[in-house]
């Protein structure tokens, strides 16, 4: 992936997710104290357990989104999507980190410092609002994954899973079948016969370490459709 420009980043940033939602005079004072980091494939954002830290916004690339319960491993949920920001827990609570972020292919984000959002709170008491706006999107989003968790067809719940990936953007997806079977509460072998009829009705098309969605309409109905008929 070719360096992102900061002018790029901003620009990238101010159209999606959660920026654009936000009035002017905020949105340019968030872009202005964010830092540009770039990652690696693998590297990590940050870890469970580690002390409060600010948020991260993904420009470009993909991240893994790993969260648990307390006590619990982290198990793969989620991949992140662009404009998407993450990690407010920090800033509402106080408290360590409560999931996992790394990096699933070379990667640039923006970084906003806990203490730059301290500093912002301070002076205007709307800074709350603002960033508690990024956890009801979050929640959001999640009661999608719960909803598709709880369909009873494992084909359908795998169906969920690859369509939801395709809000990353047209891109092959950086998934092994066996992260898929994880994000679907699906086993290997389910997960296998279930890309193999998708692949059949040419709805995406599978590589080792990739999976490419080449009719999300496809799958976003059949995942929908009652399987009980």
């Amino acid at each position: 992936m070719r360096p992102i420009s900061r002018a790029r980043a901003e620009q990238i940033m101010s159209e999606r997710g959660w920026l654009p939602l936000l009035p002017d005079v905020f949105r340019t004072e968030v872009l202005r104290r964010s830092v540009l980091q770039h990652f690696a494939p693998g590297e990590p954002i940050f870890h469970l357990g580690e002390p409060a830290g600010g948020i991260y916004g993904l420009v470009a690339g993909t991240v893994s989104v790993s969260l648990a319960p307390a006590g619990s491993t982290p198990r793969l949920i989620l991949l992140g999507i662009p404009g998407h920001w993450t990690g407010e827990a920090c800033f509402l609570t106080r408290k360590p980190r409560r999931g996992e972020l790394r990096a699933v292919v070379e990667t640039t984000m923006l970084h906003l410092p806990l203490d730059a959002m301290d500093q912002m709170a301070a002076r205007d008491p709307e800074m709350m609002r603002h960033v508690a706006l990024i956890l009801m999107m979050s929640v959001e989003f999640l009661f999608r994954v719960i909803h598709d968790l709880q369909k009873p067809e494992a084909d359908r719940r795998i169906a969920s899973v690859l369509h939801r990936t395709t809000w990353i953007g047209e891109t092959p997806i950086p998934l092994t079948q066996s992260e898929v079977g994880i994000m679907a509460n699906a086993s290997r072998k389910q997960v296998n016969a279930a890309i193999k009829r998708f692949s059949e009705a040419g709805w995406l098309a599978n590589t080792y370490r990739s999976i490419t969605i080449t009719n999300p309409g496809a799958l976003r109905r059949f995942a929908e459709e009652d399987g009980t008929n």
